[in-house]
């Protein structure tokens, strides 16, 4: 028995097979010129061939010159996965604007291509899956399940992207199921879509941190700009006035012995014990990374 055979056939390793064709996917691939069934899909295309994804959870593609100077010198480590055009269109009639006549749509990868044409590449390795276009939800999950972990996407396009699936879900216990996480991970992100427009681009400038922001949408609107405002003055504390040199007879005493330090208060953190949840905003909002760090290795020996 081959390997093959051993493993099966799954939607993510089988070959396109001949297969019937829809007189709704006859006519896509008249209009379009593309293969509709008996043609094994290729490897390698024309980056011409691959347009990007109209429902890319990612507003902004961003660090591309980085990017693109790594496809240069090490070359395209990854395939991106993609559907066929046919397959897009039969699951969007509505979302074609921008694809071109491009036989193929980037379903991960988006910003792969957006660096590899900025790098000026050729051509691009794919794996083709037209099980990832089989509907809007399934494309959206596909894109958010392959960015989740990755830092570069942005936390309110995440929570934008997550809001979607509830809705095509109806929940967001459901969605939690889907995407292998806990309920309480999906609402910390939605809570995001929660605040106030402003704080809203506070959050996307950076000068709202994500975690608290998260602690903050749970928040009355009316109440949010107060504990915004705590929140980023505890991060970044106003500056003391330097004091002036001390004087003797009215001449500065640079070689005086300097007067004793103020002592300075030792922060204090309250903490509202309803749900471990609230404890962990509470720690992540007053710690630096390494004490929050060092706080999480001290309970785990006590556990």
């Amino acid at each position: 028995m081959s390997k093959a055979d051993k493993l099966g056939v799954s939607a993510s390793f089988a070959r396109a097979q001949p297969v019937g064709v829809s007189s709704r996917r006859a006519a896509i691939a008249e209009a379009t010129g593309a293969p509709t069934s008996g043609v094994l899909p290729p490897s390698e295309v024309p980056i011409e061939a691959l347009a990007h994804n109209p429902l890319n959870l990612r507003e902004d593609l961003t660090d591309l010159d980085e990017l693109a100077q790594s496809l240069i010198v090490r070359g395209q480590l990854q395939p991106l996965a993609v559907a066929t055009r046919m397959a897009f269109m039969e699951a969007h009639p509505g979302q074609t604007d921008g694809l071109g006549r491009a036989p193929y749509v980037v379903i991960d990868g988006n910003r792969r291509l957006a660096a590899a044409q900025l790098a000026g590449l050729k051509t691009m390795h794919i794996h083709v899956n037209d099980a990832l276009a089989a509907s809007a939800a399934d494309i959206l999950e596909s894109a958010l399940i392959a960015n989740v972990h990755r830092v570069d996407v942005a936390p309110l396009d995440q929570a934008r992207a997550i809001q979607e699936l509830v809705d095509v879900h109806g929940s967001q216990a459901q969605v939690a199921k889907r995407l292998g996480k806990t309920p309480a991970w999906v609402s910390q992100r939605l809570a995001l879509l929660n605040l106030t427009p402003t704080l809203q681009e506070k959050v996307e400038t950076g000068e709202l941190k994500v975690e608290p922001a998260r602690r903050i949408g749970r928040l009355p609107q009316e109440e949010q700009e107060s504990a915004a405002s705590e929140s980023i003055n505890a991060v970044n504390p106003p500056r003391q006035r330097t004091r002036p040199a001390p004087t003797v007879n009215g001449v500065n005493a640079v070689n005086a012995a300097p007067p004793a330090p103020t002592p300075v208060p030792t922060p204090r953190i309250t903490i509202a014990t309803d749900s471990p949840e609230t404890i962990a905003d509470a720690l992540t909002a007053h710690l630096t990374p390494d004490d929050l760090k060092a706080v999480t290795e001290l309970l785990v020996t006590r556990i």
